[in-house]
């Protein structure tokens, strides 16, 4: 969901992203994309399913596929049991995307999004829109729809 908002004579697109934290990284989720925000319990593992692919559980009677997303982006697991997901739909199916913490919803304007920078790491650069400088750090804007391809695909195969 983007508003438009004027400054001065120029419009400016404000656009919304739950952020997250991956292995301390700071990541934004477009907001039109998260449905929810849950703990994982009961995670069943799925035999021969992509290394991505945590597993399946039952969420309020709908089948969710959980994602870890440490290990799409080619980190080491987690060290504590502590975990969070973030509910999206894509393809009218139900994931789980397996996160380290959430934390707010920033309004960010579209103008300073900037391109990926060249010295980021070739996987993440296929999954990242672009970067928004937040507070001193990076906050790295995943590309929902790149990150599910792939292992959608796998799926389907």
């Amino acid at each position: 969901m983007s508003d438009i908002i004027e400054v001065g004579n120029v419009p400016s697109t404000k656009n919304q992203y739950v952020t997250v934290r991956i292995a301390g990284q700071l990541f934004g989720l477009p907001i039109d994309a998260v449905h929810e925000v849950f703990v994982p319990e009961h995670v069943t593992r799925v035999p021969l399913a992509p290394k991505e692919v945590q597993g399946v559980l039952n969420l309020r009677g709908r089948i969710v596929t959980t994602i870890d997303l440490r290990q799409l982006l080619g980190l080491p697991p987690q060290d504590s049991d502590r975990k969070m997901a973030v509910g999206i739909e894509y393809k009218s199916e139900s994931f789980g995307l397996i996160i380290d913490e959430v934390g707010e919803v920033l309004s960010l304007d579209e103008a300073t999004r900037e391109p990926c920078p060249p010295n980021l790491d070739p996987r993440w650069a296929e999954l990242v829109e672009g970067v928004h400088r937040v507070s001193g750090e990076l906050l790295l804007v995943l590309d929902v729809q790149a990150s599910l391809a792939g292992v959608t695909a796998a799926l389907a195969a």
